[in-house]
């Protein structure tokens, strides 16, 4: 599973020269090219990403953490009292001191979203994959989503009309969408995200109940009427042990269990095949993913 985080190493190279100095200096290739792959844009592009205002560095949670801050992507059209739908962006594991926050693919995401008729949120939370962090990390989601809906009059947000989309090791934190006590989350998506956790190296670190607790596939066996309608985006070629099998096990139990399901593979796809897969099968799956989240967000799109 190393390589699957490792690409956080150089997210701030970007930042300053004498960091990108140190960087070439001092990093192996191997880190340095998963640095660069991370910064990458989303291979998908609307009009007016160009014109979506950015309020940038919000501090949405209590923490001595300097690096735990949350973006907001408002609507270029959005009239001054309007409402439009949120999504609210869930990353993978990473240390917070790498702040993917601002890595490319979520700020082109972010914009992605918010050109597309919604608010975009993303946020850097504690989630340390594969360290005991599953908890902290839920802190972090359920105070950015507290934030999101508290201050929903600043920044046009629809507090009743959000839909949650996580990366890679970020999936876990779907499950909070699962429980029945957040009925203003309409939708799940997940992209290339790990839907059970029950195989992973969390084992390790984590009680046996929080693991299973933090696993999406668990809901599939409770109350399912709790369970908003799903998205799934699967890369074919995802190099992270245990990824695929993880989705494949959920989407059979989901299909079993005759749960609303949408899903979306990329035979070809690589793990983050959004901004690494530049193809017409992943702008597909990204104008899909976006026209789910329309419907079930009931957002007009663009």
């Amino acid at each position: 599973m190393k390589h699957l985080f490792v690409f956080a190493m150089l997210a701030l190279v970007v930042c300053t020269t004498a960091a990108r100095t140190a960087a070439q200096n001092n990093v192996p290739p191997e880190v340095r090219e998963m640095a660069r792959k991370v910064m990458m844009p989303v291979v998908y592009k609307v009009p007016g990403m160009d014109k979506v205002r950015v309020v940038q560095n919000l501090k949405y949670t209590r923490t001595d953490d300097p690096n735990v801050l949350m973006d907001v992507y408002l609507p270029p059209d959005a009239a001054q009292a309007e409402k439009r739908p949120a999504v609210i962006f869930i990353h993978g594991g990473v240390k917070t001191e790498y702040t993917p926050k601002d890595w490319g693919i979520y700020t082109t995401w972010g914009r992605l979203i918010a050109a597309s008729g919604f608010v975009g949120v993303t946020f850097t939370h504690r989630l340390d994959y594969p360290n005991k962090s599953l908890e902290n990390a839920a802190q972090d989601v359920r105070a950015a989503i507290d934030y999101a809906r508290a201050n929903a009059d600043k920044y046009n947000i629809d507090k009743d009309r959000i839909c949650l989309i996580a990366f890679s090791a970020g999936g876990p934190m779907l499950s909070l969408g699962m429980r029945g006590d957040t009925p203003f989350v309409r939708c799940l998506v997940g992209f290339y995200a790990f839907m059970d956790i029950q195989q992973s190296d969390y084992r390790k670190t984590e009680t046996p109940e929080t693991v299973s607790g933090f696993s999406p596939i668990t809901y599939l066996h409770m109350d399912m009427s709790k369970i908003p309608p799903l998205f799934i985006a699967r890369a074919g070629r995802d190099e992270v042990p245990t990824m695929d099998d993880s989705i494949d096990r959920f989407v059979r139990e989901a299909l079993a269990k005759n749960i609303a399901l949408t899903l979306a593979n990329h035979p070809q796809g690589v793990h983050g095949f959004d901004n690494q897969n530049d193809d017409e099968r992943s702008r597909e799956i990204i104008r899909s993913a976006i026209a789910f989240m329309q419907i079930h967000l009931n957002a007009v799109g663009r």
